[in-house]
């Protein structure tokens, strides 16, 4: 979901968002960086496979995944990183590595950590590595509907 998309989806949903454009950065820390937002306050995408099925993590850009906690809070016997080569089809849209944390809109599950539901709002990757999107974490919570662990 390019930028536009995006965008569009969030104006037919009603949802009231900011736009961030930043300098071209790859990393979440390089992204916080960018945009001037803490590292805690900036959301990441995980690619995941849970017993196989892919799936999206969302976290706060400075933290690690577990995956041990990962699938003992979601019930998987399998949990691993997914390769980059598995799930770039599922994004043609996206620069890879920017996806946003729409995994509904990609038929996947969205799990989010918990630390996340703490802030009124949630930052992250619009699709590509120049834009990102600030908005209501409720409002995220409403449409994407993710399983928070």
């Amino acid at each position: 979901m390019p930028v536009e998309k995006l965008r569009a989806y969030l104006d037919e949903n009603a949802v009231k968002y900011v736009s961030i454009s930043h300098s071209r950065a790859y990393t979440a820390a390089e992204v916080a960086a960018s945009a001037h937002i803490p590292g805690k306050k900036l959301a990441k995408v995980v690619m995941v496979k849970l017993d196989g099925k892919m799936a999206m993590y969302v976290t706060t850009a400075n933290e690690r995944l577990d995956l041990d906690l990962l699938g003992e809070a979601c019930g998987a016997k399998t949990v691993e990183l997914a390769d980059e080569a598995e799930f770039i089809k599922i994004f043609p849209d996206c620069e890879i590595g920017a996806m946003p944390p729409f995994g509904n809109i990609y038929g996947m599950e969205v799990f989010v950590d918990e630390s996340l539901t703490n802030d009124k709002e949630i930052a992250f990757n619009a699709g590509s590595h120049t834009e990102l999107f600030r908005l209501a974490y409720k409002d995220f919570e409403r449409l994407v509907g993710p399983t928070v662990v």
